[in-house]
């Protein structure tokens, strides 16, 4: 038997929960005040995913990079494909909130878009 320790970033109470795993199997989940903690600790332990923020470079624009965020969350295990798709990319400029700068990021089905306008 395999136990996980985690803090819940659901809400802001930070509970400390412990789920306890058989063979990749939830056996029991304590410690969270609130039905989100057993649903982010389910999440977590089973299929661990995270939104991704970093800039981009923009050519032409009144800014040298413009910021970007995954459209939605990611497996954990693509961040760091991820991140070199995003390093290898150059916008022009101009460029507004919500422009898709990649589109379906590392096969993932979801896009990285802009978060901010650089004329």
């Amino acid at each position: 038997m395999e136990k996980r320790e985690l803090t819940c970033i659901g809400c802001p109470m930070g509970c400390q929960i412990t789920v306890e795993l058989d063979n990749g199997e939830i056996l029991s989940v304590k410690g969270n005040t609130c039905a989100i903690g057993e649903r982010y600790a389910h999440n977590e332990v089973l299929h661990p995913e995270r939104t991704v923020t970093s800039t981009v470079v923009v050519t032409g624009g009144t800014k040298p990079r413009v910021s970007v965020k995954t459209a939605g969350d990611i497996p954990k295990d693509k961040i760091f494909d991820c991140m070199k798709a995003i390093d290898a990319v150059r916008v022009d400029a101009p460029v507004r909130i919500g422009d898709i700068i990649i589109a379906d990021v590392v096969g993932t089905g979801v896009n990285v878009v802009a978060t901010r306008n650089i004329d």
